[in-house]
Formats: C-alpha cells, structure tokens, sequence
C-alpha cells in the first residue's frame, strides 16, 4: 500500500507498506526527512551506507542524492517527508531573523544540516505518529497537513540542537571549525554502530570508519555524548530488544541474538540491572 500526496507548496508525503523495494533517486531538489515504523530501510548517501531502523530517522539536504531500497520477508511501514526548499528557507528566517527583518520579507539563504540519523523520540516522535495515524485514515486537508509538516519542522530543529550544536559547543578544541569537523566524523561512526549493531563490532573498525584514531575517538565521543562507544552501542542493542519484545512474539533467545548478544544470562543481568525488570516481565507488561 502506498500513499502518495503533494501540496500545492510542493511539499510532498510518502507512506508506504512494501516487503521488497528496488533502488530508487530520491527527489534532489527537496530536503527529506525519512522515518521507519517498522523493519529497516536501507540508503546509500553521497556513497555512505545507513540503515533507518523505528528508533531513528534521517535527514537530507536539497540537493543531496540518495537510493534508497527495502528487502524483507513483513513488510516495511515507512514515511518520507519532502519539504520544498523556498518552506525551509521561510521556516529558517523566521526562527533566526530579527522582527524587523521578517517584516521586510527578507529570507536566508537554505540552511545545511548535517545528513545523518537523529533519534526518533519525545515531541518529534509525537507529532510525526499523529500524522502518520491521520493518513492511514485518509487524511486530506492541505492546511493540517502544513500544520504537521511546521511542527515537524520546529521537532527536528530542536533535536538538531541537542544532536548537533550543544555537542560541538562539548568538545574541548579551540576552533570551530575543528570541532564541527569532529562532530562530522563521529556521527559517522554512531551510523557505523548503528548499522552494524548486531554484528561483532571492533573500536578498530569504528574508528577506521570514522577517520580517528582509537584514542581520539573514545575521547572525543566521551565528551560529546557522555558515553563511550561501548556505552552506546549496549544501550542501542537493548533499546532494540525492547522494540523487538513489544512488536513480536520471538522467543526470547532469537531476540538476543537478532540484537547481537551472545549469551543470554548476560543479556537478563544487564536487561534487569538497566530496566529493573527481566525481559519477560517487561514483555508482559507492555503487552497487557
């Protein structure tokens, strides 16, 4: 099942069911935010590889060429979000300009946001389910689609804040252009983790990945995230285990080795110690 709908603005939605989907351009000339509800999709960016799973979307600049593809037994609940780059501009102006300025009808030039995957979560996750929910009952109304698509908008600045701008302002080197530099190759090696989360990953194959040294990697994503590597990708493995333990009825020893955990006592005492419940109560109660 697919829907398919563009304003007159030329903003444009696409949802869609598929278990199998060959690679496809995407639309250059919008920016495009791409969310999954379940299963993953799989995209090839500027020669990067990044896999969207439901904990995480992401984003692409006007401009930006991308394939995209979907192969998987169920089928894969996905939204794209393009907005035009004149709505993004207009948006941009009136979260930077001054009053004045926005009364003078004067705009920025489009903004450029770091392509890459950003958590799928609080008001962004919100808004975007709503939206979703009213376009599996047929929504039509151009101005609340707008409406949607301005808070989607306003959710993802927020989070780019929080993602982009308050981690850079973390790391402890002088110049900023070091510094965003920095940030650029540590979201490589968050996508390198998040794609390959399952598999046996080596701080070596991140940080070849990423173009840092081990060194430099486990300090400078220490000081920007809070938490070393390891950290993060025990907490993406759980987090996913959790999604997995909602959404399915796997037993639970094909859910830990489907995350990548080797050894299922391991995985309860660390379920347990993080969640203060067993897997299968945390299970039972989501399923009640």
């Amino acid at each position: 099942m697919r829907y398919i709908r563009e304003l007159s603005n030329h903003n444009r939605i696409i949802s869609e069911h598929t278990c199998k989907s060959f690679y496809r351009p995407a639309d250059s000339e919008a920016y495009t935010i791409k969310f999954v509800f379940s299963g993953v999709e799989n995209c090839t960016i500027n020669k990067r590889n990044i896999s969207i799973f439901p904990d995480s979307f992401a984003v692409l600049n006007v401009g930006t060429q991308y394939k995209s593809s979907i192969d998987s037994i169920t089928p894969v609940n996905t939204l794209s979000l393009s907005f035009n780059a004149s709505f993004v501009r207009d948006f941009n102006s009136t979260c930077h300009l001054t009053d004045d300025s926005l009364l003078d009808g004067k705009l920025q030039d489009s903004p450029l946001f770091l392509e890459t995957l950003y958590p799928f979560v609080g008001d962004m996750k919100y808004t975007i389910l709503h939206l979703k929910n009213q376009i599996d009952k047929g929504l039509d109304n151009e101005m609340l689609i707008n409406e949607y698509l301005h808070h989607s908008l306003l959710n993802y600045y927020s989070i780019y804040q929080k993602e982009v701008v308050q981690k850079i302002s973390r790391l402890s080197f002088i110049k900023t252009k070091t510094r965003e530099e920095i940030i650029k190759r540590l979201v490589l090696a968050k996508e390198f983790i998040n794609s390959s989360y399952n598999e046996n990953v080596s701080l070596d194959a991140i940080s070849a990945y990423c173009c840092l040294s081990v060194n430099h990697l486990l300090r400078t994503f220490k000081e920007a995230y809070g938490i070393s590597p390891y950290q993060y990708l025990m907490q993406l493995r759980l987090n996913r285990a959790k999604h997995l333990l909602k959404t399915t009825d796997y037993p639970l020893s094909e859910v830990v080795g489907l995350v990548g955990f080797e050894n299922t006592s391991s995985f309860i005492r660390l379920f347990k110690h993080t969640t203060q419940m067993t897997p299968s109560k945390f299970r039972k109660e989501q399923c009640a």
